[in-house]
Formats: C-alpha cells, sequence, structure tokens
C-alpha cells in the first residue's frame, strides 16, 4: 500500500469517530484554580545541620562567647566553621583575621614533596612539625641526624618540606621507616638553609610536636617552653598509656581513628596527627599551659619606673 493511500484512509477513520476521541485544535487555556481559603499555608523550617551534634553546637557557642562585643562574624566564616565543626573564635585566633573576613585561604593548596615554603598557605599562629632522621656514626641505631622537616599549619596545610643533606656521614639511610634513600639527597637543601628557614618561620608562634624536643635537637634549634604544646606530655593522652610517653601512632589510631606510620613514615602526615591531636583537646591544653606558666600580674608602681627603684635599692645595699 503506497503512503498518499494511507493517508486517505486516515482522514476517511477520523470522520467515523466521535468528536471527543478527534484531537483538539484549540489552544490549552491557562489554568484558573486558586486554593481554598480554608487551607493553611505551611512555614518550611530551616534543616538542622547533621554535621553537629548538641554537644558541638554548645562548646560552639561557649567558645564564640569569647568574640562577643566585637560584631557578628562573616557569613563565610560562620558556614566553613560550622562544616568543619571549628569554633569561629578559634579560627580568628589561629589567623589573626577580622571577624568580617570573607576571603580566607582555607581551600588545601596543593602539596609538593620537597617544595620548600609554600608561596599560597596562610602560616596563621599554629604550626606543627615533625622530622624524619637517618642513622650516622659507627652505631646508626643510636645516633641520628636530620633528612627532612616538614611543617603545617592549623588546618593541616603543608607550609613547609625539605629534604636536608645531613651534616654527618649516613651510615644507615633506614629507609623502611624513614623513607629516605640517596637519590633523595640529590634535591636537597643544605642543613643550615633549612635550619634558617624553620627558624623564621617558628619565630613568635606556637609550636605543636611530638617530643618535639628531639626535632628542635636536630634542627640545632630552641624554642621558648611557653610557646610549645606537646602532645606526647598532655595529662589526657597519657593516661591511654597509664602515665608513660604515648607514641604518636597510638594516639592518631585511639583518638583520632587513623592510621599513620604504617611501612615508611611521611613527615607531613605526621605533622598532620599531631595537629589534628592539638586541636582535639585544645582546652586541656590550655589548661595545662595557663597551670604550668601563670600569668604574672603586674605590682602597682611596676613597670620602667619600677624597676629603676629596685635597681637604686639594691646598689645602695651593695654599697653598706
Amino acid at each position: 500500500m503506497e503512503l498518499k493511500d494511507l493517508s486517505s484512509n486516515w482522514k476517511k477513520l477520523q470522520a467515523t469517530l466521535p468528536k471527543k476521541f478527534q484531537p483538539s485544535t484549540q489552544k490549552r487555556k491557562a489554568s484558573t484554580f486558586e486554593p481554598s481559603p480554608n487551607i493553611k499555608k505551611r512555614k518550611l523550617e530551616p534543616t538542622k545541620s547533621p554535621n553537629l551534634s548538641t554537644s558541638n553546637k554548645k562548646r560552639n557557642k561557649m567558645e564564640d562567647s569569647r568574640i562577643n562585643g566585637k560584631g557578628k562574624p562573616s557569613t563565610s566564616l560562620t558556614l566553613w566553621a560550622e562544616d568543619n565543626d571549628i569554633p569561629t573564635a578559634d579560627l580568628v585566633e589561629a589567623y589573626g583575621v577580622s571577624l568580617k573576613n570573607d576571603k580566607l585561604p582555607l581551600s588545601d593548596p596543593a602539596a609538593e614533596i620537597n617544595a620548600g615554603l609554600s608561596e599560597t598557605a596562610e602560616i596563621g599562629k599554629y604550626l606543627s612539625l615533625d622530622c624524619e632522621m637517618v642513622g650516622v656514626g659507627p652505631t646508626p641505631s643510636e645516633s641520628s641526624a636530620l633528612a627532612r622537616v616538614s611543617i603545617v599549619n592549623y588546618h593541616g596545610h603543608q607550609i613547609y618540606d625539605s629534604y636536608v643533606r645531613p651534616i654527618e656521614y649516613v651510615t644507615d639511610w633506614r629507609t623502611h621507616v624513614s623513607g629516605i634513600s640517596p637519590s633523595h639527597m640529590r634535591l636537597a637543601r643544605s642543613f643550615d638553609t633549612v635550619q634558617k628557614d624553620i627558624a623564621a618561620l617558628l619565630d613568635g608562634r606556637i609550636l605543636v610536636g611530638h617530643a618535639v624536643r628531639h626535632d628542635l635537637e636536630a634542627l640545632l634549634l630552641s624554642h621558648p617552653k611557653r610557646d610549645i604544646r606537646d602532645t606526647s606530655r598532655l595529662g589526657v593522652y597519657r593516661q591511654l598509656s597509664a602515665g608513660k610517653t604515648p607514641s604518636l601512632k597510638r594516639l592518631a589510631s585511639e583518638v583520632l581513628g587513623v592510621e599513620i606510620q604504617e611501612g615508611e613514615h611521611s613527615s607531613v602526615e605526621d605533622a598532620r596527627a599531631c595537629m589534628a591531636l592539638f586541636r582535639r583537646e585544645k582546652v586541656a591544653f590550655e589548661r595545662e599551659h595557663v597551670a604550668r606558666f601563670p600569668v604574672r600580674k603586674a605590682k602597682v608602681g611596676e613597670g620602667e619606673e619600677g624597676e629603676k627603684k629596685g635597681r637604686k635599692k639594691k646598689k645602695k645595699k651593695n654599697k653598706k
């Protein structure tokens, strides 16, 4: 059957169909439906964030009470703090920014091994340090030298990472633990260069670490004890090992629920674990810090004039 025959047959069939089955050529009118006046409009309630528990909300309210009187924080700052379960006041303190700041560099910049000092990451007030060592001398199991150093900020973003050429002859690279091999030394920086870089970064900042005195000794640096927060010394964490010094691996597993140091170690990963442990018990750290280093209130008359009077009295006593 040809196509024209099909077309004529279809026209004949349409003529025999009732009008209600025939396709309408009229345009549909717009709906004139109106809701009944008896139906009450339902108010939409704001959804609650599933990430914040009741205890976390209370804690955030307590922490944010520290910034009362300074104005409300920006929406960006508040949302980021809530999404990451960090009190707004802690963000302000860590980075020394305004409450109205909405351009915080909070996204994790690309971090490369042996990149040196980051050009994009925000340094902030708190820095976590970790080092990798290699064995030197006739007893490499007992003597160590610096071979890699890493620093991260309050959010775990890499601030500094570098391989270091040891200043002593290496007799055991400890590759299975340190992750360092002779090939890494081709692009390693000199000890003096790294030491100067780290000293400049730590100056005037709070240093976080695990048994961090060993890292400082390897760098041949010192840091004010008042400005150190050591995760190996916190009372809450020492309770997990019956008062003894807990390992970083154990704290990461039992407190943070993460596994580190499985095979070759990463100083960046260990530094991040230290910072996460510090943030988890930040209030406890500061409580112990205040007890150990109480704030001395200045007496009336103290200052430059008071110091001068004290010196004069000492001179008079010496003359007698």
